[in-house]
């Protein structure tokens, strides 16, 4: 009976002078509406958004390119994929000269922790 009488005192209270009215009632739901809308905005720019010297890691959608030195000729540039792809075939190891973007010169792929993680992360070749 209380939620009978609520809606009751809601419907006597319905004028267009009271906080309860229809017009103020669908206005507020309308700017509820647009402002969650704009804050979805605002979230997704906020995500994508990349300041240079942050704290804040690179984008994901920010594809990683590599080069490596194979019988002393530049290959790349190279993807992850392409890059795991030439370690499991045994071409690049450790010991292998890499560069990517944002190095001052070429590295053994021990010294570049970026790579040595793919390295890491490819399994060995299935001998059966």
């Amino acid at each position: 009976m209380l939620h009978g009488g609520l809606i009751q005192c809601l419907l006597n209270n319905m004028d267009n002078d009271s906080f309860f009215s229809i017009d103020r009632l669908i206005e507020f739901g309308l700017g509820m509406g647009i402002a969650q809308q704009m804050i979805g905005m605002m979230n997704q720019s906020m995500r994508q958004m990349y300041v240079p010297g942050s704290i804040q890691s690179m984008p994901s959608s920010f594809a990683q390119t590599y080069f490596v030195a194979i019988n002393g000729q530049q290959v790349g540039p190279l993807n992850d994929s392409e890059l795991s792809q030439l370690i499991s075939q045994k071409k690049v190891t450790k010991d292998t000269l890499a560069w990517m973007p944002g190095m001052t010169g070429w590295k053994s792929i021990e010294q570049v922790p970026a790579i040595l993680k793919l390295v890491a992360l490819t399994p060995p070749p299935l001998n059966v």
